[in-house]
């Protein structure tokens, strides 16, 4: 596991929305640095329990990152889940504000904090810009598939994820316009609405041949 990875310049994958133990096996093969799981959401159709959370993160690659994403959930679960040594990483989703955000690398001591943003305007831009995270998502909203107006993402001024209605297909073209520090993919990995071994396989290919082109590049 890279010991900080902020000071790494990627592009770096984070596959999200695993439900079952199949799709770990896939996640431990293609080899992305984080892996996110839907905690304590019961809108979602990724929901896992604080239990289930706790098995499926046990079984992840020591190099990879276990993020646990949550949803307004009450600063103590977020302690708990960090102490204990389940996730390392904390995505808050939904209307956290920078106070919350403080308290949770105070008493959470995440290895890495993300926060995410739906952009609709430029304005939503210009709060994620302004946010306390070490990281920010910028998404189309709660798990749609769909991309947002990439045209509204501009000169982000701070390393940021990038996720909403990435794919295999698409999430090479999506790196090469917009340079995001990391792309984030979860629907479109998925056939039936389960994660797919395929996709997830094909996702790390493309992502990685843009690494590659990238230190091509440099050389």
């Amino acid at each position: 596991m890279i010991a900080n990875p902020l000071n790494q310049p990627g592009p770096f994958m984070k596959f999200c929305g695993m439900t079952r133990e199949k799709d770990i096996y896939a996640v431990n093969e293609a080899r992305p640095l984080f892996c996110g799981f839907i905690i304590n959401v019961p809108k979602s159709s990724r929901n896992l329990s604080l239990r289930d959370a706790e098995y499926l993160a046990g079984l992840l690659s020591e190099d990879i990152f276990p993020v646990g994403v949550f949803v307004n959930e009450p600063l103590s679960t977020i302690v708990q889940m960090c102490q204990g040594g389940v996730i390392t990483t904390v995505q808050l989703h939904g209307d956290e504000d920078d106070e919350f955000v403080d308290a949770v690398r105070d008493e959470a001591c995440p290895s890495l904090i993300i926060q995410a943003f739906k952009i609709r305007t430029p304005e939503d831009m210009q709060r994620a810009r302004r946010s306390h995270a070490d990281m920010i998502l910028l998404d189309n909203g709660w798990g749609t598939g769909q991309r947002f107006d990439w045209s509204l993402v501009g000169e982000v001024g701070r390393p940021f994820m990038l996720a909403g209605g990435l794919s295999p297909d698409n999430v090479a073209e999506a790196i090469r316009e917009l340079h995001p520090w990391a792309v984030d993919m979860s629907s479109g990995l998925e056939t039936d609405g389960l994660k797919d071994e395929d996709k997830i396989a094909k996702a790390a290919e493309a992502v990685r041949s843009c690494v590659n082109d990238k230190e091509n590049n440099h050389e």
